[in-house]
Order: structure tokens, then C-alpha cells, then sequence
């Protein structure tokens, strides 16, 4: 009978630890509602994901090791996991992203990037999972717009909306993501105009914008985001004139405002400055190149093509520390090309298409 008992205690005991060690039921069941939402038809990442302990080996899914509770979904349709491997191609999912990914309520991390068939919208209800940092839905077919409270994210880090087909406006709210790191909301359909909040976002060091139909002038707010060193708007509906705090900013590095509505001067400071990757060709510029090279001014690339500039080009390019890529083609620019190292490696593409332009690589003066 001793035995009996005992054997009958420990096979409790063990039920006991094996349901504390799993994830609870309600994050089981939101997972599985997720997933019904989904088809995946090649690699078979949900095969993983059966039984009653969604925290032990559920492709994709990792736990809190304290609480047992749904941390993290990371779903790539692009790795060098295994299972692409032996499948020898990239993932393609359809379906949608449920609202029941929001009852798991501890999540910090969303990666759902590169499926390529996803369509729906962002769930409104994303904005209440407060412990959030990480939202990456990159790469597939949602459409909708962004929550307009997205700005209730405090904690989250990087935003990754890119290549899908997002519309509307991005929300003021925005500008509550104050620690916002990352943000990439390239090659969208987001219309609008760049909200004046969007100089709140201190911690922002990337801002990636490109290909969206986003309109009005340049807000003059972007120069308090003091981090930021990445700054992509090119092929939108940008007008007005280029802010002359642009190139003040301590550590800018890379400024991309191609193909847009600009017009107006090239300020001097975006010159003589900490920026080592400049384009705005296809804008509207007018004016001449301002002669503000100095050994301050290295530019890895620096593409002014396909605008009204005029005059000469400024001598001080040759007191430059670094020009390497330069482009000033399509323009009505005239004069002596300066004699320079930095000019010993440019082809007649980057002076064609001036007014009256001399010197090499062009014909002689």
C-alpha cells in the first residue's frame, strides 16, 4: 500500500512540474489562433508547434525561462536556419496576422519579415503590448495603416514596417516612441506630411523613409534628434528648401533627399560637415555650389546630378579631405573643372550635361 501511495504522489508531483513548466493555457491558445490565421506551405515551420507546451522547441517561439510566459516570436522567411536549407528555397506565407497575438501580453519581441503572401492589417491591438521593443513585419502584403496610437510603445526599440503596403498618414503619436532606435518604413504607400513630433524621437539614430508618397517641407525639429546618423526620404513628394540645420547635426552621416520636389539653395553647412554620403539629385536645387570645402568635408559619395545648379565649380573642392563618388551631371554648371587628386579617378559622366563645363575629364578649356 506504502508503495501504492508513493508511486501515486510521484506521478502527481511530475503532472504538477510538467504544467508549471509549461506556458499557460491562454498563451497557448493565443499562439494557436495566430497560427489558424496562416498558411505555410513548403517548410513546414508550424510542425513544431503541437502539444500543450508551446515553450518547449515550437519553431519560432521562445519563453521567459522564469515565467513560462510567450517572450518572443521570431518568424523569418529569409535564414540560414536549417529548414531553408533543406528545403533549398525562402519562405511564402499567406493569411494574416490575428489580434490574438496581442493576449499574449509579455510579448517583447515581433519578427514576422520576409513571408511575402502576408496581407491584413497591422492589429490595432499591438499598441498594448507594453514590454514590446522589437516589431519587424517587413516584407509581405499588409496593408492598412499605422495604428494611430503606436506612440503608447514606450519600451519599443526598432520599427520595421518596410516593403509592404502601408497607407495614410504617420501618426503624430509617433513622436511618444521615445526609445525609438531603428525605423524603417521604406517602400510603402504612406502619404502625408513628416509630423513636427518627430524631433522628440532623441534615441533615433536610423530613419528610413524612402519610397512612399510622403509631401510638405522638411521639418525643422529633425535637427533635435541628436543621434540621428542615417536620415533616408528620398523618392517621395518633398518640397520646399533643404534645412540649413541639416548640416549641423553632430553626428548625421548619411543624408538621402533624391528624387523629390525640393527646391531653394544647398545650404553651406550640409558642405562642411560630418555628412560623408550626400544625394539629392532630381530635386529642383537652384543656386550655385556653395565654396565651403574644407578638411572637414569628406564625402564617399556626393550626387548633386540632375538639378538647376549654376556657376563654377567652388576651387575649395580640392581642400577637401576626401571626394570619392561625385556626381554633378545634368545641371548648368560652367567653367574649369579644378585640378585635384580627387578629380584624377572621375569619368566625363560626372560633369556631363552642363552648361558649359572645361577641363578634365571633359575637353580642354
Amino acid at each position: 500500500m506504502g508503495t501504492f501511495l508513493w508511486c501515486i504522489t510521484t506521478v502527481l508531483a511530475f503532472t504538477v512540474s510538467l504544467t508549471v513548466n509549461a506556458c499557460p493555457p491562454s498563451d497557448l491558445a493565443a499562439l494557436l489562433a495566430f497560427k489558424s490565421a496562416l498558411h505555410e506551405p513548403y517548410l513546414g515551420i508550424f510542425n513544431s508547434w503541437t502539444g500543450n507546451d508551446c515553450c518547449n522547441k515550437w519553431y519560432g517561439v521562445t519563453c521567459d525561462p522564469t515565467t513560462k510566459r510567450v517572450a518572443d516570436i521570431a518568424l523569418r522567411g529569409e535564414s540560414e536556419d536549417p529548414i531553408f536549407q533543406k528545403a533549398k528555397r525562402t519562405g511564402y506565407m499567406t493569411g494574416s496576422i490575428s489580434p490574438a497575438i496581442c493576449n499574449l501580453d509579455r510579448l517583447a519581441n515581433i519578427i514576422i519579415a520576409d513571408w511575402k503572401g502576408i496581407s491584413g492589417i497591422v492589429p490595432s491591438c499591438v499598441t498594448s503590448l507594453k514590454f514590446l521593443r522589437h516589431l519587424d513585419l517587413t516584407g509581405n502584403q499588409i496593408s492598412g495603416q499605422i495604428p494611430a496610437d503606436i506612440g503608447k510603445l514606450s519600451q519599443l526599440t526598432v520599427l520595421n514596417l518596410a516593403d509592404n503596403k502601408i497607407t495614410g498618414s504617420i501618426p503624430r503619436s509617433m513622436g511618444n516612441l521615445t526609445s525609438l532606435m531603428h525605423l524603417d518604413l521604406r517602400n510603402n504607400m504612406i502619404s502625408g506630411i513628416l509630423p513636427q513630433t518627430i524631433g522628440k524621437l532623441k534615441m533615433l539614430s536610423r530613419a528610413l523613409l524612402s519610397g512612399n508618397q510622403i509631401s510638405g517641407q522638411l521639418p525643422n525639429t529633425i535637427q533635435h534628434i541628436y543621434r540621428l546618423s542615417d536620415l533616408d526620404l528620398s523618392l517621395n513628394r518633398i518640397s520646399g528648401p533643404i534645412p540649413e540645420s541639416l548640416g549641423k547635426m553632430a553626428v548625421l552621416a548619411t543624408l538621402n533627399l533624391d528624387g523629390n520636389m525640393l527646391s531653394g539653395t544647398l545650404p553651406a553647412t550640409l558642405i562642411n560637415s560630418g555628412i560623408s554620403i550626400l544625394n539629392v539629385s532630381k530635386n529642383g536645387i537652384e543656386g550655385t555650389i556653395p565654396d565651403a570645402f574644407g578638411p572637414k568635408s569628406y564625402f564617399m559619395v556626393m550626387d548633386l546630378s540632375y538639378n538647376k545648379l549654376k556657376g563654377p565649380i567652388p576651387k575649395s573642392i580640392a581642400t577637401a579631405s576626401y571626394v570619392g563618388h561625385l556626381d554633378l551631371s545634368y545641371n548648368h554648371l560652367c567653367g574649369a573643372i579644378p585640378a585635384g587628386s580627387w578629380f584624377d579617378h572621375l569619368e566625363a559622366s560626372s560633369f556631363t550635361n552642363n552648361d558649359c563645363l572645361c577641363g578634365k575629364p571633359l575637353r580642354a578649356c
